[in-house]
């Protein structure tokens, strides 16, 4: 009986990962944004074997279908791949990394890392006029040097909404058929003034290729 039981245990774990590694790998094959027409509508391109890789430096914006969010903490890249007709190629986010100002590359992000610092410039919070006017009450009797006051957060499915937009555009990961888009993340919080010169570096199986984007 004993066996039995951890038999059954067994099975019901094995069950479990396999699962999840089903869901990652459905979520992985439907991420990625269309790609534009030609590598031409791109702001550089480089030419890799059979392969063209073509870039555009988005800044601190995460640009989605319906709508522009922004990250305070990475700057965007939108990368595209193609290649002749019946072309595949393996991609990841991890063969690229980005060199600002001529210092150390950055290596790009996970896209999941990037969710908690999203925004949504066109979100207001909803506030009742009773409580914008408590609030007007309370800041206008507050102590000199008080801290303001935290700002309001969206609600959970909002977030949610866009964590969910912006998982579907970002760049695509395993083996595809070309042409491919999507979008790369890296940590860097400077403002875009900052930023002088951009050099996109891909190192993957078609081989290597450098690309001076536009700050």
């Amino acid at each position: 009986m004993r066996f039995l039981l951890t038999s059954s245990v067994m099975f019901v774990c094995v069950g479990c990962l396999f699962a999840q590694e089903q869901t990652a790998a459905q979520a992985s094959a439907t991420r990625g944004m269309p790609a534009r027409a030609t590598p031409g509508d791109y702001q550089a391109r480089a030419q890799v074997g059979p392969i063209t890789i073509a870039a555009e430096f988005m800044k601190h914006e995460v640009q989605t279908a319906g709508r522009l969010l922004t990250t305070e903490d990475y700057v965007v890249v939108e990368a595209g791949v193609f290649g002749p007709p019946g072309t595949r190629t393996t991609l990841k986010p991890a063969d690229f990394t980005l060199r600002i100002n001529g210092k150390k590359p950055l290596a790009s992000e996970p896209y999941e890392l990037v969710f908690k610092s999203l925004k949504d410039p066109e979100w207001e919070p909803d506030i009742p006029p009773e409580q914008k006017k408590s609030a007007t009450s309370i800041n206008s009797g507050g102590k000199a040097g008080d801290p303001p006051p935290a700002p309001p957060k969206p609600p959970f499915k909002l977030q949610r909404e866009w964590n969910q937009s912006m998982e579907k555009y970002a760049f695509p990961e395993g083996d595809r058929p070309l042409p491919q888009a999507g979008l790369l993340f890296f940590k860097h919080g400077g403002k875009d003034s900052g930023v002088r010169t951009l050099e996109l570096i891909y190192s993957g199986p078609a081989g290597t290729a450098k690309l001076d984007l536009t700050p």
